[in-house]
């Protein structure tokens, strides 16, 4: 069966970076449109970035310069790359094939001084 598990959550200051990482499971992971999207306490889900099976990417513009999506399909593994983080973009943060709508545990990320 299709398993999405999250990791590279945690604490980090405003400025700094983080990395969170999705190891694919269960389906022909190069095949598929991959996508992260978060949740911030209050709000409703949103689309951080997607990549393509051909590594074509899309970002929200709120990440955008940020943020960098990549995908190793050698290792079925989703990356973001999080840079210059901010306070709004605490969340829990979800690894998402949205064909079939799989989506992960989620992994939390908490931006504070």
């Amino acid at each position: 069966q299709v398993q999405l598990v999250e990791s590279g959550g945690g604490l980090v200051q405003p400025g700094g970076s983080l990395r969170l990482s999705c190891a694919a499971s269960g389906f022909t992971f190069s095949a598929y449109t991959m996508s992260w999207y978060r949740q911030a306490p209050g709000k409703e889900r949103e689309l951080v970035a997607s990549i393509a099976p051909g590594a074509t990417t899309n970002y929200a513009d709120s990440v955008k310069g940020r943020f960098t999506i990549s995908r190793d399909n050698a290792k079925n593994t989703l990356y973001l790359q999080m840079n210059v983080l901010k306070l709004d973009d605490t969340a829990v943060y979800y690894c998402v094939r949205r064909t079939g709508n799989y989506w992960g545990q989620g992994t939390q990320v908490t931006v504070s001084a």
